[in-house]
C-alpha cells in the first residue's frame, strides 16, 4: 500500500495519475513477476538479486521484475512533505560531483528528457561515485544488462502514463515539478545505506 493518498502529491502530480499508475500499471508488474516466477528457482528471491542476473531470466521477469522494483523505489523516494533540496552527507556528495545541487538537477532533468521513449531517469552509486543515468523500458542500474551498473538511490519514471494526463507531451514540466515532492530523506537512507 503507498504511504500517501492518492491525491497527496497534488499539484504536482494528480489524483487519477496516482490511482492509474499505482493500481493498473504498477499492480500489472506485480501480477505478472509473481506469475512469471511462480514456482520456479527464483521465487524466493530478493528481487534485488534476481535483477542482478536478470540477463538468464525471460523478457517476463525482466519487464516486470524492473517494473515492480523500479515503481517502489518511485513511490518510497515521493512524499507529500517533501521538496527542498537534501543536506548532510547526500548534499555533499551531489556537491562533489555535479557541482551544485542546481547542476544536478539540470543534468538529472536531461536524463529524463532524453530518454527517447519510455523509461527511466537514475542517480545511482556507480564505482563509489553518484552518477546520472537513463534506461529503457522498466531496465534500472541493478540489472546485469544495464549500461551504467550501480546501486539507484533515486529513479523518476519518465514513461507518458507516469506524467501525460497533467503534462501531456511535456516531459521537461514534469521533470521539473517532480522536485517538489521528492523525499530527500528516503533518498538520503538509501545512500547511505550504498
Amino acid at each position: 500500500k503507498l504511504k500517501y493518498d492518492y491525491k497527496a502529491l497534488e499539484p504536482y502530480i494528480d489524483e487519477m495519475t496516482m490511482d492509474i499508475h499505482y493500481n493498473k500499471h504498477h499492480g500489472a508488474y506485480t501480477n505478472n513477476l509473481n506469475n512469471a516466477i511462480a514456482g520456479t528457482s527464483i521465487e524466493a528471491l530478493p528481487i534485488e538479486e534476481i535483477l542482478r542476473g536478470v540477463s538468464k531470466h525471460s523478457p517476463a521477469i525482466r519487464n516486470n521484475g524492473g517494473g515492480f522494483f523500479n515503481h517502489n523505489l518511485f513511490w518510497e523516494i515521493m512524499s507529500p512533505n517533501g521538496g527542498g533540496k537534501p543536506n548532510g552527507e547526500l548534499l555533499k556528495g551531489i556537491e562533489k560531483f555535479f557541482g551544485s545541487f542546481d547542476e544536478f538537477k539540470t543534468k538529472f532533468a536531461a536524463a529524463g528528457v532524453g530518454r527517447f521513449g519510455s523509461g527511466w531517469a537514475w542517480l545511482l552509486i556507480h564505482e563509489g561515485k553518484l552518477t546520472i543515468s537513463s534506461t529503457p523500458n522498466q531496465d534500472n542500474p541493478l540489472m546485469d544488462v544495464a549500461e551504467i551498473k550501480g546501486t539507484p538511490i533515486l529513479g523518476v519514471d519518465v514513461w507518458e502514463h507516469a506524467y501525460y494526463l497533467k503534462y501531456q507531451n511535456k516531459r521537461p514540466d514534469y521533470l521539473t515539478a517532480i522536485w517538489n515532492v521528492i523525499n530527500w530523506n528516503k533518498v538520503a537512507e538509501r545512500f547511505e545505506a550504498a
